[in-house]
């Protein structure tokens, strides 16, 4: 690889810490990733020089406000390369994208007797909003069933999508198996039977480059806090048709075109969906983190990262009794694995103490979980500021620990 992974890790203060006396090693990527200097910064800029409202003065400070915020919407819109720039909504995070097309395209376009698929790896964010459409509108929730390596069984599938299929909502990349699903195969099957297709991008856009005209996906979600960027701020990329189509889902100011006691009308794409005072100085710092993995490049990012995978893999499978919970051929920056009968929690606080930050648990994919017949796992996730000698550092603690525990 030809990226300067040191003067990498020196733009992301946080790495420069000791945890109980040992450097940091910060495998906890797929929760959340860390933030470079220049997105923290952009974040005190905002407020040190330019707060004020969007979209509502003609004071200086106002237009410099809405100026920033307006110009990441046009830079996400480059980024996953959407054809409108009003395509892309804001949002709270992936959650919210997700819980945001349940509740405006279950109002619209489901009716009873009508099916979402949904696959067995999914996040509870996108299980439970379409669980909670389903039970409003009559709808039934089918779940495409997976191998033991982690990949969808694409003849069932097939087998499951019908006329009465109104909605595909799928991981673009498994948050606790590292899958990397395959997307235009779905979204074809699914587009010739009618149904409209939702991707949860949350552990994809980290990690790979996007191009949602391309995939033809008719909705993606993703959040900010995963790409180096801050918490409380995510995207919803959908197709200018269904978004003019589906009510907004929250009321209030900025969503409105002329309000009176009798009768509402909607502003105009994206604002109809951007219900109130918006999280401003995170999106504005979102377009810092954009920067970042614009200028590292994304695809340098996403093959430094595959090589820390593969590396790490070959070493972990060397530790006796550990095994290794998802093996699809085509996986992202994840591995989640066991070690005899330890229990990952238990794996996890020994990590903690020698300064090595992984997920324990669930992940929040607990039906996966019980598919496979475990209490969880240990999740070790990657970024691009990793280094193969974390890697080494992690396969020695966890030896540490099997010893410890076994």
């Amino acid at each position: 690889m030809s990226l300067d992974i040191a003067s990498i890790r020196a733009q992301f203060p946080i790495l420069d810490q000791e945890i109980n006396g040992k450097p940091l090693v910060y495998l906890d990527n797929g929760a959340s990733s860390q933030k470079p200097q220049r997105v923290i910064d952009a974040i005190s800029h905002y407020y040190e020089n330019d707060h004020s409202n969007v979209h509502r003065g003609a004071h200086t400070l106002s237009q410099r406000a809405t100026n920033a915020f307006e110009a990441v919407r046009k830079q996400v819109q480059q980024f996953i390369n959407a054809e409108h720039e009003h395509e892309i909504i804001y949002t709270r995070g992936t959650t919210e994208a997700i819980n945001l097309v349940a509740s405006s395209f279950g109002k619209v376009f489901i009716e009873e007797g009508d099916e979402v698929l949904i696959s067995t790896m999914e996040h509870h964010s996108n299980i439970v909003p379409w669980q909670m459409m389903c039970d409003e509108w009559g709808a039934v929730l089918k779940v495409i069933p997976i191998t033991e390596s982690g990949e969808i069984i694409m003849d069932e599938f097939d087998t499951l999508l019908s006329g009465r299929t109104a909605m595909v909502a799928i991981n673009h990349v498994s948050n606790a198996l590292g899958t990397i699903n395959p997307l235009r195969e779905i979204i074809d099957k699914a587009h010739k039977v009618g149904a409209a297709v939702l991707i949860d991008g949350a552990q994809s856009v980290p990690h790979m480059k996007v191009d949602v005209q391309d995939l033809d996906a008719d909705f993606y979600c993703f959040s900010a806090h995963k790409m180096y960027g801050p918490t409380g701020i995510g995207i919803l990329y959908g197709k200018e048709q269904w978004l003019n189509d589906m009510p907004p889902y929250h009321g209030g100011g900025e969503m409105i075109d002329k309000v009176s006691f009798e009768k509402t009308t909607y502003n105009s794409l994206p604002f109809k969906f951007e219900a109130g005072t918006p999280n401003i100085a995170d999106t504005i710092a979102l377009g810092e983190a954009i920067r970042f993995m614009d200028e590292v490049g994304v695809e340098n990012i996403g093959a430094w990262e595959h090589e820390l995978v593969e590396y790490a893999t070959e070493k972990l499978l060397e530790i006796e009794g550990l095994r290794i919970i998802g093996t699809a051929k085509n996986k992202a920056s994840v591995i989640s694995f066991l070690v005899g009968n330890i229990h990952p929690f238990d794996m996890g606080t020994i990590l903690d103490q020698l300064g090595i930050a992984v997920r324990t648990g669930h992940h929040c994919t607990m039906p996966l979980m019980e598919w496979y017949g475990i209490p969880g796992t240990v999740r070790a996730s990657f970024a691009v500021y990793n280094t193969k000698e974390e890697v080494d550092v992690l396969v020695a603690g966890v030896n540490r620990a099997a010893m410890m525990l076994g």
